[in-house]
């Protein structure tokens, strides 16, 4: 991989990019997950870019070992298999470059105002409408491959959610003001944009990625609070350093990097 950031690009100018990656995409009824799903294709030798997507997930998860409602026929559920040449110290930036390009597709296709919450959310009126969850395989002390997990909340109405997603999950059905989305042509605009770049994040490294998603993030210029083996901290989020890290001032001046956990934004 080319980390100097050169600002050349072999890719073809972004409206005329076809993506490859939707000639591999699966979609079946009802898994136990698609990250599981995705892991045993990418274990068999399954291709970069071949992605299952299901109808409904019945042990679907997020971060943490959280459960994902995914419920049948209303949302996007899907797992793409990644195998970057990537130090296992730069795994984060995977997870950054996915929040950037399922943003730019829903923003795109559906005209939902999507922001990005660092690392893994992405927000419309305040509310998660995506999460993204990234796993890695490790062998022989190295990155083996990557499964990038996507799941929005396309087509979900409020009584879709049980009880504890009120207030806390909300769908571009919602927040498009009651308009269906069609969840195989945002598919497809999610995988494109995915392709493209990640490619150009193969070719120039982090910083095209690092300055897409300083543009979409609603994390930024916000008052944060996380926990750390020390206790809580606070600090106002200004910017992401060069491996994907959170950076946040703290009251004193001081800039720490986050490089993972959770945040609460005050």
């Amino acid at each position: 991989m080319n980390h100097n950031h050169k600002p050349v690009s072999g890719l073809p100018a972004r409206e005329s990019f076809v993506s490859g990656w939707q000639d591999r995409l699966q979609l079946l009824d009802s898994l136990i997950s698609t990250q599981e799903e995705a892991k045993k294709l990418a274990e068999a030798g399954a291709p970069e870019g071949t992605t299952v997507r299901a109808e409904e997930q019945t042990g679907g998860r997020g971060r943490m070992g959280r459960k994902w409602h995914s419920p049948k026929g209303k949302g996007i559920w899907m797992s793409i298999v990644l195998r970057p040449d990537l130090p296992l110290s730069l795994t984060p930036q995977l997870t950054l470059l996915a929040g950037v390009a399922v943003c730019t597709a829903i923003r795109e296709m559906t005209g939902v105002p999507a922001g990005i919450k660092w690392p893994n959310d992405l927000l419309a009126g305040g509310r998660k409408i995506c999460g993204i969850l990234v796993e890695s395989c490790l062998r022989e002390g190295g990155l083996h491959y990557a499964i990038a997990g996507i799941g929005i909340s396309a087509n979900l109405a409020p009584e879709d959610y049980p009880d504890y997603l009120h207030g806390v999950g909300t769908s571009l059905l919602i927040e498009g003001g009651g308009i269906p989305v069609d969840r195989d042509q945002l598919t497809r605009a999610v995988l494109t944009e995915l392709e493209y770049l990640y490619r150009l994040y193969v070719e120039q490294g982090f910083r095209p990625v690092k300055e897409r998603w300083e543009s979409m993030s609603v994390t930024l210029g916000r008052q944060i609070s996380f926990n750390t083996p020390q206790g809580r901290c606070e600090g106002r989020a200004v910017g992401l350093d060069d491996s994907g890290g959170l950076l946040l001032q703290d009251e004193a001046g001081n800039i720490i990097s986050i490089l993972s956990g959770e945040i609460e934004m005050i």
